[in-house]
């Protein structure tokens, strides 16, 4: 996405410079002090949004514990609504929910 001088790797104490970050943010609209980290953070709560489980998460970002991928898993009162929109679909269901079926039948 980004390369350091002569299209080489972009080294981390060089980053700022080399793509001119600052600039680049506020040209972007973004808010003044977005790093680039929350671009990670950002992709992982639209996926967590979109749907994404905590194990699908976990793949994502590489990370090997749940602990991490909670951190993406924001309560937002968008979700929150969601949630209760489809419960109240389920409860106000012409159709009952069927029993769950047990393995000996």
């Amino acid at each position: 996405m980004f390369l350091g001088d002569r299209a080489g790797p972009l080294r981390r104490g060089d980053f700022h410079r080399s793509t001119a970050w600052t600039p680049t943010v506020v040209r972007a609209g973004l808010p003044r002090g977005f790093h680039f980290h929350d671009l990670r953070h950002t992709g992982n709560l639209l996926a967590t949004a979109a749907g994404a489980s905590t194990r699908e998460l976990m793949h994502r970002m590489g990370h090997g514990s749940m602990r991490a991928a909670l951190i993406y898993q924001h309560a937002t009162r968008e979700r929150d609504r969601q949630i209760a929109d489809r419960l109240s679909a389920i409860v106000t269901s012409s159709t009952p929910l069927a029993p769950a079926q047990s393995d000996a039948n």
